[in-house]
């Protein structure tokens, strides 16, 4: 029996055994059966798509919707997945929050499915988008959505590692980027390789193909290759024809999903707006976030200085909810942290740029409130499009100053866009302007900080555009400043070169130039404030409208406080006036005559024809010239040699001092100290030298003798003759004169110094001086 049962197992198992089919096997079987079911899918038509696995979808993709809780497709997945999961291009536009997200990414995973992409085949798909954070947020959905395929996926953005990317970008099938780090991967990275790309993807596609990255943009697509599937997504999609031939769309289908509604904007979303001056606009945001400080709060501003400022002084102030900042001068790693922030909290409040405007999810956001009017109602609708999304319920608020009404309601409603506008309760408005002088002498900083913000918002508008919406002289500077919390209004350099302009052209009145020291009195607006912190919403903002004083009519006379000193006329400037009068240039005269003066020529012609002929003070100016440079060359010669005659009498000065000083110290040498000092070596050879005193003396002294028994002997040797006396005299003339032969060479002492007033050597000291040389010495040994 035992022996039984392992057979009979055997012969079980062996019969119910199936092999197991490889898997690239069953992929390509797979592959077999949705390439049957898409072509029948043009047959059954957008209306037989009421959930995602009535689609030709692979079940790797079925399962990743499945697990993200994706059963049932939107109006712009269903007519545009149609067309795309067939190969075909197309350029779909529909309402922000409407899932076009999802839209090209599962046509993206089916393509590469269906042509069997493996991770030796390189790139096979690229999504391009203009900010970063939408790249970002893209990735992350490609990721859960596509987890169970074998793709792998590269996010390509500026403000990452470089290194990184450099290394591993040709790993990836997949690729996820910016205009800008894709360009300069294709230029200067050697692993890059976009030959074999099956499939672009433009999300907002009307900024990517828009002036600011035209260039770059036309640069990607010379590289890619022409042979491809072009898919284009956007809520304000463009349909100009050079944009879609640029693009490389070829036969595009176009699903424009809300075409036909009434409004391009969500229906569950509440539009409002609110009239408020610009140096209000600070007391009128903390008012409304103090009243909202359970809801999650998204604030729209111009520039990124504003936004760096507002956040800082909210953050000092304490509004009661987390504040957060999001603009592009922020490191990508931050701005990232940021996003994933502001998405998890409940309740909160963001600072953001037009950066966080297109494409971004933060779920639900309550208050979408765009402080900074946008530039245009394309900017309008993606920066609302950030609440009521997928179906939910949220709220808009665009705050407007009186000289931006007219125009931008207007635009607003000739785009199907209708907005209400709300009062506000000036009982609760909340004033800080103390509050913020406070903190900033408290911190220099953020004083920095506001003046940047201040002059970062005048140069915003005045480089807007549309000059009927934004108007910089419509501001008062000195209040705008004052609600910043300065108290001194900063200076505007390039507001002050406009009112300048103006000035030239003429369009300022008189009474504005004969008084511009006039200040206008400033603007200021008692809020009531209670200091009370009630959440009242329906208090704080009521239907109806709201009515508003005019303006000045002389708003450029507030410009002009700025500018005292008038401009000075520079040389263009006159020269411009001398063209615009009536002058008659190159006027050709011809004259006979050598001795015919030009200057007369000159008068002779401006009173002929009323001006002056260029060609005539040509050669009156060139004969200037040339008289100029002569005379010119003359008194250069002349300074020339007087300096040669100063420096020559100089030379000699010094040398008749130099030979003055030199007598003077030959002379100053009596002092008997600096004798015996200057004596030492000299005296020593001299001593050498001598003959003895007491031969020397004992010979003189005979000599007298006999000269004395000679006298006494004969008196006849009394007549000596003249003739012999001069012989005596000649023979002492000559050993006082230099001999003129050769001389036995004397002893020489190096660096001895002479006493002066004695010889060089012995042989040429007469008797006398050699004996008042002996008793000199007699002494100095005493």
């Amino acid at each position: 029996m035992e022996g039984e049962a392992p057979h009979k197992n055997h012969r079980k198992s062996k019969t119910s055994f199936k092999p197991k089919k490889k898997k690239s096997v069953v992929e390509k079987e797979e592959v077999d059966t949705l390439s049957e079911r898409k072509a029948k899918l043009g047959e059954e038509g957008v209306d037989a798509v009421s959930t995602f696995a009535k689609l030709p979808l692979s079940r790797k993709t079925l399962k990743g919707l499945k697990d993200e809780g994706f059963l049932v497709p939107t109006d712009v997945q269903k007519q545009s997945l149609v067309f795309s999961l067939c190969g075909m291009d197309v350029v779909a536009a529909a309402k922000t929050g409407s899932g076009k997200t999802l839209a090209f990414i599962i046509p993206l995973l089916e393509t590469l499915f269906m042509k069997m992409w493996t991770g030796v085949d390189g790139l096979g798909a690229l999504v391009i988008t203009p900010t970063r954070e939408l790249a970002y947020q893209i990735f992350e959905v490609l990721n859960k959505i596509g987890k169970h395929h074998d793709f792998s996926a590269g996010l390509i953005i500026g403000g990452k590692d470089l290194k990184y990317e450099w290394n591993r970008i040709g790993q990836c099938n997949i690729m996820i980027c910016t205009p800008g780090r894709l360009l300069q991967h294709m230029h200067e990275n050697p692993e890059f390789n976009c030959e074999n790309v099956q499939m672009l993807i433009l999300d907002e596609a009307d900024q990517c193909l828009s002036m600011g990255f035209a260039e770059t943009m036309n640069y990607i697509f010379e590289g890619l290759p022409l042979e491809r599937q072009t898919l284009l997504f956007s809520a304000t999609q463009t349909r100009e024809v050079k944009d879609l031939i640029r693009a490389g769309c070829h036969k595009p289908v176009f699903c424009s999903v809300h075409e036909r509604s009434k409004s391009t904007t969500p229906k569950t979303l509440k539009e409002s707006y609110a009239v408020c001056e610009v140096h209000n606009k600070f007391t009128f945001l903390w008012s409304f976030v103090r009243h909202h400080r359970k809801k999650k709060l998204l604030v729209f501003l111009a520039t990124c200085k504003q936004v760096k400022y507002i956040y800082d002084i909210f953050c000092k102030l304490h509004p009661g909810l987390s504040v957060l900042c999001l603009h592009g001068a922020m490191h990508q790693l931050r701005r990232m942290a940021i996003y994933d922030e502001f998405s998890k909290k409940k309740k909160a409040l963001l600072f953001a740029t037009d950066v966080a405007a297109r494409g971004l999810d933060f779920p639900l956001v309550d208050w979408v409130v765009q402080a900074d009017c946008p530039e245009d109602v394309t900017t309008y609708i993606h920066r609302v499009g950030r609440t009521a999304r997928l179906d939910r319920a949220g709220n808009s608020l665009l705050l407007v100053t009186p000289s931006e009404e007219p125009a931008m309601i207007a635009n607003l409603n000739a785009r199907n866009i209708v907005v209400e506008q709300l009062r506000v309760d000036p009982r609760k408005m909340q004033s800080i302007g103390v509050k913020v002088e406070i903190v900033l002498s408290k911190y220099v900083n953020l004083k920095e900080e506001a003046q940047r913000a201040f002059k970062a918002y005048l140069k915003n508008i005045s480089l807007m555009r549309d000059k009927k919406i934004f108007d910089v002289s419509s501001v008062d500077l000195d209040a705008y400043a004052r609600s910043l919390g300065l108290v001194v209004t900063p200076r505007v350099r390039f507001l002050e070169k406009q009112v300048k302009s103006k000035l030239k052209k003429g369009t300022e009145s008189d009474a504005s130039m004969e008084n511009p020291d006039k200040k206008q009195p400033r603007k200021t607006m008692d809020f009531g404030a209670d200091g009370s912190d009630d959440d009242d919403e329906d208090d704080f903002l009521t239907l109806g409208k709201e009515k508003h004083q005019d303006s000045d009519s002389a708003t450029d006379e507030a410009s002009l406080q700025m500018h005292r000193k008038k401009k000075p006329v520079t040389k263009v400037a006159a020269v411009k006036k001398l063209l615009k009068s009536k002058v008659p240039v190159n006027k050709r005269i011809v004259f006979d005559g050598e001795d015919e003066d030009p200057a007369k020529l000159v008068s002779s012609a401006a009173e002929e024809e009323g001006g002056i002929d260029i060609e005539v003070m040509q050669k009156v100016m060139k004969e200037e010239d040339r008289l100029d440079k002569k005379v010119q060359s003359a008194k250069i010669k002349d300074k020339h040699r007087k300096e040669r005659q100063k420096e020559k009498a100089e030379r000699k000065a010094q040398r008749r001092k130099d030979e003055e000083k030199q007598d003077e110290e030959e002379d100053d040498d009596d002092d008997d100290e600096d004798e015996d000092e200057d004596f030492d070596e000299y005296t020593q050879a001299i001593i050498d030298e001598l003959p003895d005193p007491d031969k020397l003396y004992k010979k003189k002294s005979e000599k007298e003798e006999d000269s004395t028994s000679e006298e006494e002997d004969s008196e006849d040797n009394e007549d000596i003759s003249e003739e012999d006396e001069e012989e005596e005299k000649e023979e002492d003339n000559v050993s006082h004169a230099k001999p003129s032969g050769k001389r036995k060479a004397q002893p020489y002492i190096k660096d001895a110094k002479k006493p002066r007033g004695f010889a060089n050597n012995l042989n040429d000291m007469s008797t006398v001086e050699k004996e008042e040389l002996a008793l000199l010495l007699l002494r100095k040994g005493k």
